[in-house]
């Protein structure tokens, strides 16, 4: 996401961080979240607010696993097909699927096609079952939770993984978890709050409550 944002979009640049933007509203943003108005409305509204149930985790690790290897924004845009495509990422209902609906996702071309990720997507949910077991999906995830969030000033000091991640990716590997590496689990606890890795300077920061700002 490194589009510039357009004229009519953008009050100011920082030249101390030119991956900080500063829009006409006056609210400081990185600039992913500057461009497009979905991203925008994605960051202001839900990114790194807090998710702590069942169905919406697993749709959120379905959905960074779709991710891998494309912009969020991709996924973003066909996150209601896909949610119509896996039957609104019911666990339950999703751990049913078999070869037809392995055919049919594969010919839906609302969504990302790729063979490997949908099946993950069907593997996890059968995981996500098990796993109420052992508490549940979410609280499984959140106990991940580091004793302390970053706190970076500049897009640059941002992390991409952290050893909280790398043990929650090796957690649910164990679980019989796929799509679920490092880097992957990093930005799924920066969407669901487990971290707060909005910039310091950001209108943003701090709004999960989950830590202070």
């Amino acid at each position: 996401m490194t589009e510039s944002a357009p004229a009519d979009d953008v009050q100011a640049v920082d030249a101390t961080d030119p991956g900080t933007v500063t829009g006409r509203d006056g609210l400081v943003r990185p600039a992913w979240a500057s461009v497009d108005p979905l991203l925008r409305e994605y960051y202001d509204t839900e990114w790194g607010m807090p998710v702590r149930d069942e169905r919406g985790m697993y749709e959120r690790i379905s959905l960074e696993a779709f991710q891998a290897g494309l912009s969020w924004a991709t996924i973003l845009r066909k996150r209601p097909a896909f949610r119509a495509a896996f039957d609104g990422f019911v666990p339950e209902t999703v751990a049913e699927y078999g070869h037809r609906d392995l055919e049919r996702l594969m010919a839906d071309a609302a969504i990302v096609r790729n063979r490997a990720k949908i099946l993950a997507a069907v593997t996890n949910a059968q995981a996500t079952l098990r796993l109420r077991d052992k508490g549940g999906l979410a609280d499984f995830v959140w106990s991940f939770r580091p004793d302390r969030t970053p706190a970076p000033r500049t897009v640059a000091e941002v992390p991409t993984k952290s050893p909280e991640s790398l043990a929650l990716s090796r957690a649910l590997r164990k679980e019989g978890f796929t799509f679920v590496g490092p880097t992957t689990m990093y930005a799924l606890m920066e969407a669901v709050g487990i971290v707060d890795t909005h910039l310091l300077g950001s209108h943003r920061r701090g709004s999960s409550g989950v830590w202070p700002q």
